[in-house]
């Protein structure tokens, strides 16, 4: 129970609605977690890994049918459709509610109704907000305690606040035909069944932290973005946090969590997030920021001692494994960890290469970001940490360079809403099919993209100091089908150039594109690259970029009337340039 009349009173409608046999308002302590652990063992929802090794880390093993976001069932739910955009599925209020009703009444009979008031951001940061979330599942309580700041903390902060996210999930009976996730940005709530899936049941994470703050950003005057936020620091002890969206697949949590190469001694990157990223004007003129999750809730498969190690280092003690194989010893294991012989997949049956991957493509690890080997001190700051730049990025094998920088805050909109990658064989069947994917927000703005844009252009003429805005592609390949740029530790150089940009420093070249790293200002020191792949990665083919600005310019006009001018004078500007 709780002093905030508000909550109270809809607690109990949910209550009166799903008929669960006990509500538990959830403290967030260690005893209550030691207890909810032992449900879910009790129940099968987790497996014990070794504890010799493994130290308090558990498996669980979903539906097979239950193992990924469902962006086709996923809806945004405002009064007019237009508000919602063609990037979203909409659906009428009213209609959504009356199939949620439908499909919530009586759901949680035998089972406990959990009250999750949680925290996203720092406890006592003006930049965080909160939300409760109700749920009958204990494996989203034990990962909402990792993921947030969650428990009596959070509370008090409703209490003295007053406002709250509201967030409705029941897993239901599992069953792909009665699963949906709406979103009512305009009453900020969230409305979940269906699933026990991280991205549709922790509500708090993209249903909370993207597409209902990313309404609630464009209505207070900042930011909600699919981010991370490292701090570089050289060796003269200075830091510089960076802020920087990737599609999927483009190696955004390996640069989050990246070493300097052995080049770089006395180089440090700091992790203050791998995923979500809130970013507000602050009284000097610059951009804070804050990550808003807690912890990590990664993709396993493919996380290893070369790609990220500190991801490794993490994941001895205190995780929670889902849809991953295991060991002869009990041990979570999945293709990349670079170690042991699964005996069992993620399904729990006999491993056979020949049927079935070991784990699960989307298995995932939850674990505390306090664990990471590289968490910033500064993680918990209630003023964030202030960004020096801003890196979009896509996976291109052709045409875009290694790194640019834009020409102006617009040129860097201009670039966050036409990024893409392309696809490949493995994954469509066709290659080379450009997929935009504006700022990495495809799945989670929760909004009409157009309106988006424009927000992010008014916000840039609002701030006096606005950070520069950078496009880099770690994925151009020769003419044999190799990657020209190794990537992963080596992303450092690309790193220090930008925020040697940031500060004024560092050689540039104007481009019609945009400013790329003039001759030898990218350090290659210890690297082994030649001079003429080094130059291919920063040519600028410009017949086929004239083709790629009609590209974009097509995919900008699918928006309308809604999509903001300035974007398309940002597009001719480039066109002059190119042909002149």
């Amino acid at each position: 129970m709780t002093n905030n009349q508000a909550l109270n009173e809809w607690v109990a409608s949910v209550a009166e609605l799903t008929r669960p046999d006990d509500v538990r308002w959830v403290s967030g302590d260690d005893d209550e977690h030691r207890e909810l652990v032992q449900v879910l063992m009790d129940s099968g929802d987790f497996i014990e890994l070794n504890q010799e090794t493994h130290p308090g880390c558990y498996l669980h093993r979903s539906d097979p049918g239950d193992v990924a976001r469902v962006e086709h069932l996923t809806f945004v739910c405002t009064s007019e459709a237009e508000d919602a955009g063609p990037n979203n599925n909409w659906m009428e209020p009213g209609q959504a509610r009356e199939k949620m009703h439908g499909l919530f009444e009586g759901c949680m009979q035998g089972r406990t109704m959990y009250v999750i008031p949680y925290c996203m951001g720092p406890i006592d940061s003006p930049l965080s907000r909160c939300g409760v979330e109700i749920t009958d599942s204990p494996y989203v309580v034990v990962n909402m305690r990792l993921m947030t700041r969650m428990g009596q903390p959070a509370l008090a902060r409703i209490e003295r606040e007053g406002g709250f996210v509201r967030g409705l999930h029941s897993t239901g009976d599992l069953d792909p035909d009665r699963r949906y996730i709406m979103h009512f940005p305009e009453d900020l709530e969230i409305q979940s069944f269906g699933s026990g899936y991280g991205g549709n049941a922790l509500l708090g994470k993209k249903c909370h932290a993207l597409r209902i703050a990313s309404y609630q950003a464009r209505d207070e005057g900042w930011l909600a973005e699919h981010m991370l936020i490292l701090g570089v620091e050289n060796p003269q002890g200075e830091t510089h946090y960076i802020a920087a969206a990737f599609p999927s697949a483009c190696g955004k949590t390996n640069l989050a969590m990246l070493i300097p190469p052995e080049s770089y001694p006395g180089w440090k990157v700091w992790t203050v997030g791998d995923d979500i990223c809130w970013m507000r004007p602050g009284d000097d003129g610059r951009l804070w920021a804050i990550n808003p999750e807690a912890g990590f809730f990664g993709v396993a498969p493919g996380t290893g001692p070369k790609t990220n190690p500190n991801a490794l280092a993490m994941l001895d003690h205190d995780a929670i494994f889902t849809n991953v194989g295991v060991t002869a010893d009990n041990q979570p294991w999945w293709e990349g960890i670079g170690s042991g012989q699964p005996v069992t997949d993620w399904q729990g049956r006999s491993y056979d290469p020949e049927v079935s991957k070991a784990a699960h493509p989307n298995s995932r690890f939850t674990v505390s970001a306090k664990q990471c080997p590289t968490y910033s001190p500064q993680a918990e700051a209630p003023r964030g940490v202030p960004i020096s730049a801003i890196i979009f990025g896509g996976r291109r094998q052709h045409l875009v360079p290694l790194v640019q920088q834009s020409d102006s805050w617009a040129h860097g909109v201009l670039l966050g809403a036409s990024m893409a990658s392309e696809t490949t064989a493995a994954a469509t069947g066709e290659v080379g099919v450009v997929r935009r994917d504006p700022m990495a927000m495809k799945p989670f703005c929760g909004y009409n993209y157009a309106d988006y844009f424009s927000h992010w252009l008014e916000l840039g003429e609002q701030i006096a100091n606005p950070p520069p805005i950078f496009h880099v592609n770690w994925f151009r390949k020769d003419a044999a089908g190799n990657f020209m740029w190794p990537g992963f530790c080596e992303n450092m150089r690309v790193l220090e150039w930008v925020i040697q940009r940031s500060q004024g420093a560092a050689g540039a070249k104007d481009t019609p594109i945009g400013k790329l790293p003039s001759e030898h200002a990218l350090n290659t020191d210890g690297l082994e690259i030649d001079p003429q792949t080094l130059s291919a990665l920063l040519a600028v083919d410009e017949q086929a970029w004239l083709a790629e600005l009609d590209q974009i310019r097509e995919y900008l006009e699918g928006y309308g009337d809604r999509a903001p001018q300035a974007l398309f004078t940002e597009l001719e500007r480039v066109r002059a340039n190119l042909v002149n």
